[in-house]
């Protein structure tokens, strides 16, 4: 009897218009295995593959452990992830490229955005994971909404800047006025963000009137 080693059948399975990711297959054959069109058939289909495919196995536990690894810098400010956070939050990214329609290759967006929010004075523990959820779909929402104009540390940062100095953590107010306005200058043609990397020139079309802590105060001591 013949063996042979194994080796990797690939074939290209389509995500998006744009793009498609290599889906691959294990196969040993020997002098009693032979690959005709039938089982070529089902393999291409997937009908003999495991319910979920090895490489997006190995990549999830891949970018579970990335989010896991930022403990190290977020326990300093008394927040941390458990694996299974960690991994509510991978699946929740795989379902906001899905719905934004997106290809993302790599840990994601995840460490970066922990990395720029972690010391946030409106974090806790107790709304830690779920603030990282949100902030996670607001930012693929506006990558699409900005036309991909700005880098993701631009977009960060923007987020980040005006979630402490403008929401004062108020993540409705994020998505659904900072952002909406900013995202509508960008589309207008707004390239301002591009010398700042996203920090500072909001108020230069916020038309948003909020209230002035100095100036109550101001006018409160006029009254007294």
């Amino acid at each position: 009897m013949w063996n042979f080693p194994s080796f990797l059948v690939l074939y290209y399975h389509k995500i998006t218009f744009f793009s498609s990711l290599p889906m691959a297959w294990c196969m040993t054959y020997n002098q009693e295995t032979k690959c005709d069109g039938k089982a070529a058939k089902r393999l291409k289909g997937g009908e003999d593959m495991e319910e979920k495919d090895w490489l997006d196995v190995v990549s999830g536990k891949n970018q579970v452990q990335a989010v896991v690894e930022m403990n190290r810098k977020t326990e300093r400010y008394g927040l941390s992830l458990t694996e299974e956070e960690a991994g509510r939050l991978v699946a929740a990214r795989r379902e906001n490229l899905k719905e934004q329609q997106r290809v993302e290759f790599g840990e994601g967006i995840l460490p970066k955005l922990i990395d720029i929010f972690c010391d946030s004075p409106y974090l806790t523990q107790n709304n830690y994971a779920d603030t990282c959820m949100r902030l996670q779909e607001i930012f693929y929402l506006y990558k699409n909404e900005t036309l991909d104009e700005l880098t993701d540390d631009e977009l960060l940062e923007f987020m980040r800047e005006q979630f402490d100095a403008v929401c004062f953590g108020d993540l409705d107010y994020l998505e659904g006025t900072c952002l909406d306005i900013f995202s509508q200058a960008v589309r207008a043609g707004y390239r301002g963000f591009r010398e700042s990397g996203g920090r500072g020139g909001f108020e230069r079309f916020d038309i948003v009137r909020r209230w002035d802590k100095e100036l109550f105060l101001q006018a409160l001591n006029d009254l007294m």
